[in-house]
């Protein structure tokens, strides 16, 4: 999605058009950086072991984005040089590093491109974590939820009167005038029905839930429809992100077993 991934413009997506023929010049793995603004830190053990506004944003074909900070904007001390080597086609050879803080190593923690390829984004003097090796992120004063935002990615929740009926196992367990769409870069839509036009009795709640950085944390529900359960066939957000306000509490459902009907 967004840029590099799903329809986005450097994936080479297979629908939309634009005015010249970007691929007769483009190269088939594209890469796009530009700085960002934020302030940006990690903590490891209690300790901030990076804190930045300079951060670089790296899109690569394929690839979610992801962030290079400034080596220098590193504690002191707490990157020790790692063995270990590995080559990028498109970046050049990336030198690894442990972290380590109060007697604490992290294996492999962080890599850099000293020397980029030619054609490569200027990404000299920046290192890239693996940021679940680190406790927390931070952007601002906002702790991290999951992967960086890429800020080409858009999540809009629409309020509706669209019919919606919602069949499990070819049953129907939910129906409703009043569903909230929610439209995502890269991803179809979905329709999301309010708790009380879903059929008493089918939902049961499920350990699983997932994380997304544009709507929130979703708690799974299995469906139970003629003594029969469809696991994880629904979830909600209970408590969504600003951009997935409106369908706050809202269930979606999808599934092999799963027939969304949608109608005017």
């Amino acid at each position: 999605m967004s840029l590099t991934l799903g329809t986005g413009p450097l994936a080479r997506p297979s629908t939309g058009e634009l005015n010249a023929d970007l691929w007769s010049v483009a190269p088939a793995h594209a890469l796009f950086a530009h700085p960002l603004q934020e302030r940006i830190r990690g903590l490891l053990g209690g300790q901030t072991v990076v804190e930045t506004t300079g951060a670089v944003l790296l899109h690569e074909t394929g690839l979610m984005p992801r962030w290079y900070l400034p080596e220098a904007d590193v504690a002191p001390g707490v990157l020790r040089p790692s063995d270990t080597r590995t080559t990028c086609p498109f970046k050049g050879e990336a030198h690894y590093w442990h972290l380590e803080v109060d007697g604490h190593r992290v294996e492999d923690a962080a890599w850099s491109y000293p020397e980029p390829v030619d054609g490569c984004p200027p990404l000299a003097g920046l290192v890239s974590f693996h940021l679940e090796r680190l406790d927390s992120w931070w952007i601002e004063d906002e702790q991290m939820l999951g992967h960086p935002r890429d800020p080409f990615h858009r999540v809009d929740a629409r309020r509706s009167s669209r019919q919606v009926v919602v069949r499990v196992g070819g049953q129907v367990v939910a129906e409703t005038r009043s569903p909230v769409a929610v439209f995502e870069t890269g991803l179809p839509v979905r329709w999301y029905v309010p708790e009380a036009d879903v059929r008493d009795g089918v939902l049961q709640q499920s350990p699983t839930t997932t994380v997304c950085p544009y709507k929130g944390v979703a708690t799974y529900e299995h469906v139970v429809v003629d003594g029969r359960r469809y696991d994880d066939a629904a979830w909600c957000y209970r408590e969504p992100l600003l951009e997935a306000l409106p369908a706050a509490g809202h269930r979606s459902f999808d599934g092999e077993h799963v027939e969304v009907q949608v109608t005017t």
